[in-house]
């Protein structure tokens, strides 16, 4: 397919109603009105989104969702107050008005020693600004196309096995965007974008127990181009691979055993090391991951890295939302923390600099210098010998100031390094910060969701609440 993430917004008419001259233009002319007004600064986005959402269950369709919205937002400064307005009319009155609304919430505003655009010298210029990073995949299909995509896809799933009995749908989404920003310290850039995915949830049920024994798993693909998709033959005979496993589950006693989370979910642990050392949790001290730059906080055989400029990865970005530059960097090293996840205003706040992450983290990949290249998934069970292999998370049981870590949970007991029976309703619990430190193990199954890639993790020892 075309590499075509710079050139597609103009050259794509059918796809979006409005070009990216159009978009620079509306950024030049509100930046103007604000100046005018009296601004010290100011930053403007103008984006465009386009999309259809199709579901279907047991042969019929269920949903079918177009999407089109447009929007330009504006940040107004006066000194170090700040305003902000946005909206979705691109009229030369409603862009007065929305400037207006914001410089009269920005004279209004306390001061913030931290307020203020990001220094020029972090501001993403030139080559920077207009990396293509191969992110504009248009997937132009109409309603009856997604729907028989969909019902393949829930076909399988049914097909697999006749105890898959009933079906929560399956659905595809095709979805793109382009947005164009600027302020008046000199950045200028944007790109078209596009993600998309297939997903379905079958529900497998044993012949003559009334119902009493149901199991419900799910599965999907989501990427930037649609055929990178997962096909959907394999995505629902997986699905249903998934809910099958689970049945005849049984409860176990409570016990302290050595907990292995399966790498889609595992993936959150990850997300939990983010959020605990993003610039929001420490300047405000709710973080159990305080002042740790610097300081080991995961075992010496650990490493994190983030690098945004992955061809068609999902959290691919040439510039963070504040229009600041992005680059590769190893997050932590060797367990030791190197750096944190910081916007220009986090990072003043805190007496640092921005590691442009303004929207969040962006490609990160947790592994291990232990890991080999066949440790897959039974490998990993043997590590773990007897316990608990997670493949479901229930709730939001993780308090962050603490690192308090209670989740409800289902899966498989393992014997012996080999899976002995489907569990259900347990709970695990741990300190996140324990957790961290007694990761024994990363697998060689990588997994991708969304801005993080991570294998399988083995913890040496959770408390697990069963009957």
């Amino acid at each position: 397919m075309p590499n075509t993430s710079r050139a597609a917004t103009p050259a794509t008419p059918h796809v979006f109603s409005f070009s990216r001259e159009t978009f620079q233009q509306l950024v030049e002319d509100t930046l103007a009105l604000a100046r005018k007004l009296g601004a010290s600064d100011a930053g403007v986005e103008v984006s465009e989104g386009a999309g259809l959402s199709v579901s279907v269950r047991k042969g019929a369709i269920e949903n079918v969702e177009r999407n089109r919205d447009k929007s330009i937002g504006v940040t107004v400064y006066c000194g170090q107050r700040r305003g902000n307005a946005s909206t979705s009319d691109f009229s030369r009155a409603a862009l007065e008005q929305a400037v207006h609304a914001a410089y009269d919430i920005a004279r209004f505003t306390a001061e913030d020693p931290a307020a203020g655009l990001p220094d020029a010298a972090d501001l993403a210029t030139g080559a920077a600004a207009t990396r293509d990073l191969d992110l504009f995949h248009p997937w132009l299909i109409d309603a009856e196309q997604a729907a028989a995509i969909a019902q393949r896809c829930e076909d399988a799933a049914f097909a697999t096995d006749p105890r898959i009995t009933n079906s929560e749908g399956a659905g595809v989404s095709a979805q793109q965007s382009h947005f164009f920003a600027g302020n008046t310290r000199g950045f200028r850039g944007g790109y078209a974008s596009s993600r998309h995915s297939l997903s379905v949830a079958p529900i497998a049920s044993l012949p003559g127990k009334g119902g009493d024994d149901m199991q419900r798993d799910a599965w999907y693909s989501s990427m930037r181009a649609p055929a990178d998709l997962a096909a959907p033959v394999a995505i629902g005979r997986y699905a249903a691979e998934r809910a099958l496993s689970r049945l005849r589950s049984r409860k176990i006693a409570t016990c302290e055993v050595p907990v292995l989370f399966e790498s889609s979910l595992a993936s959150g642990l990850l997300g939990a090391y983010v959020q605990a050392t993003s610039g929001g949790a420490l300047y405000r001290k709710s973080s159990f991951l305080l002042d740790s730059l610097g300081r080991q906080v995961l075992p010496a055989h650990v490493d994190i890295a983030e690098d945004p400029h992955l061809p068609r990865a999902k959290a691919s970005v040439p510039f963070d939302d504040e229009g600041v530059a992005t680059r590769a960097r190893d997050v932590v090293s060797a367990g030791v923390v190197k750096g944190y996840f910081l916007s220009t205003y986090s990072a003043r706040k805190l007496g640092l600099r921005t590691t442009g992450n303004a929207g969040g983290s962006q490609n990160l990949k947790l592994t291990s210098r232990l890991t080999r290249p066949n440790d897959d998934l039974d490998a990993m069970l043997r590590k773990l010998g007897r316990g608990l292999f997670v493949i479901e998370l229930m709730g939001q049981g993780i308090n962050y100031v603490t690192g308090d870590y209670s989740r409800g949970a289902a899966g498989f007991w393992v014997e012996g390094g080999r899976i002995a029976y489907p569990v259900h309703e347990i709970t695990i619990a741990g300190n996140l910060r324990d957790m961290f430190r007694s990761i024994a193990a990363v697998g060689a199954d990588a997994y991708t969701a969304g801005a993080r890639t991570i294998g399988s993790v083995l913890i040496e020892r959770m408390k697990v609440a069963g009957s």
